[in-house]
């Protein structure tokens, strides 16, 4: 590299960094995962497929939602389409953008809008949480969409 010499050592000691001296923990990590056995996995599987449905069943009790079960990932992906068309415990919202915030600031649960993704109208929803919290902000959700 041809340049300032205080650029090029700070160049060099981030290659450095991005490239070599892999860390000892993600070496013995790595071989912990090759030699194990697939108990943990199968079990991660079953919680997942678990929290899937349970997400599932929630959001589709919700009047006014709609969703797809779930098939890959971690993610629920409803229409809230329905809910834009009124109001929502007094506030005008006429995307998920603006539904996001509200459900942010009257229900303290994080969704990702739709138009994040080119899908006005849906919202990402993540069950990569444990059930009690899936379960309650969920629940903070539907009572929020009830008022």
């Amino acid at each position: 590299m041809i340049g300032p010499t205080d650029i090029v050592k700070a160049a060099t000691n981030l290659q450095s960094h991005e490239t070599s001296n892999v860390a000892n923990v993600s070496q013995r990590a790595a071989i912990a995962a090759l030699e194990g056995g697939l108990d943990d996995v199968a079990r991660f599987r079953e919680s997942f497929d678990r929290r899937r449905m349970s997400m599932y069943r929630a959001l589709g009790a919700i009047p006014g939602v709609t969703v797809l079960e779930p098939e890959g990932a971690f993610y629920a992906f409803p229409s809230f389409k329905a809910i834009l068309q009124r109001p929502v415990k007094g506030h005008e919202v006429r995307t998920t953008l603006e539904l996001a915030d509200l459900i942010l600031e009257e229900a303290k649960v994080a969704i990702v809008p739709g138009e994040a993704f080119s899908a006005p109208g849906y919202a990402r929803l993540s069950f990569a949480l444990g059930d009690d919290d899936l379960g309650e902000g969920i629940q903070r959700i539907a009572d929020l969409l009830a008022e």
